[in-house]
């Protein structure tokens, strides 16, 4: 059920910064369309430090209603405050979600034990699947392999978005968790290495700009044609590298806006891409044969 390209959606805004609901149905058709294999909603990419608890689930219940059943969706319900991820956590479930996802509490950094507490308290309120959340670029907090071993124990803990880029790193997950325990990717420009290694798929943010070539690049990898899935990934490769000139999810916004999908909306304290870069990220479309208007 969770596998393959997972998109990291982004949060479509108006100008002003309010959640443009018109064009977060065409997004959500546009995915379906295109063979995306599950939908994260408000997770990073989505916009979540700036939207609050009832704009979050606002968006999430959206979503689960345009999906209206044919992939799964995914809630990023992670917060630095475990009561307050255990209410985002219940609530996502109580709109539709088919799984949740929960980042490592950020600002605060706790010790490995007190990560392994706050997503086993998390766990043990809300009955539904959960995956773990690992980016220590942005959350200053870095989950063990040993941590993710003992958490993978939990019934409804299945899986990890393991985003740091450490190929080594996933090779321990895959060596010290059971079989059915899920590895996904978070860094797109290693994703295809990670699956091939034993990984199950990514949650890309490279899949809100060429979301079927990513579907079939991912669908090739899991296949083991290793050759096939290169070739795509080759053309992939600039979005994956490009798409971060600027804190995600800045670059992918001006992306999707300039394939004439959203508007040019996002809240501060992130701004739209700074002109410098408007260039390099185009010419990382056009590489990738995307269309833009």
């Amino acid at each position: 059920m969770f596998q393959g390209s997972m998109v990291a959606m982004i949060t479509p805004m108006a100008p002003d910064g309010a959640v443009d609901e018109s064009a977060l149905e065409q997004l959500v058709d546009f995915h379906l369309q295109e063979g995306t294999d599950a939908i994260v909603a408000m997770g990073t990419t989505g916009e979540s430090a700036t939207l609050s608890f009832d704009e979050h689930i606002a968006v999430v219940r959206s979503v689960v209603k345009y999906v209206a059943g044919k992939i799964p969706v995914i809630a990023g319900t992670g917060a630095n405050s475990t009561q307050e991820a255990i209410e985002l956590t219940q609530a996502a479930k109580n709109v539709g979600a088919d799984a949740c996802l929960l980042v490592t509490p950020y600002y605060n950094k706790p010790t490995q034990e007190g990560l392994y507490l706050h997503h086993k308290a998390i766990a043990e309120a809300v009955s539904i699947p959960q995956f773990l959340y690992n980016v220590p670029g942005r959350t200053a907090c870095d989950m063990g392999v040993e941590t993710t071993r003992r958490l993978s124990e939990i019934a409804n803990i299945i899986g990890i978005k393991d985003a740091t880029g450490d190929l080594g790193r996933a090779r321990e997950i895959l060596d010290q968790t059971d079989d059915d325990f899920i590895l996904l990717s978070g860094d797109d420009a290693t994703a295809m290495e990670q699956i091939l290694l034993g990984g199950k798929g990514g949650i890309s943010v490279t899949a809100n700009v060429a979301p079927a070539k990513m579907h079939t690049m991912y669908a090739l990898a899991l296949a083991g044609d290793a050759d096939q899935a290169g070739l795509l990934n080759d053309e992939l490769m600039g979005l994956h590298q490009n798409l971060f000139l600027e804190a995600n999810p800045i670059p992918v916004k001006w992306a999707v806006s300039a394939m004439g999908m959203c508007q040019q909306g996002i809240r501060l304290p992130m701004t739209w891409l700074s002109e410098q870069y408007h260039a390099q990220v185009l010419d990382a479309m056009t590489r990738a044969g995307i269309n833009v208007k």
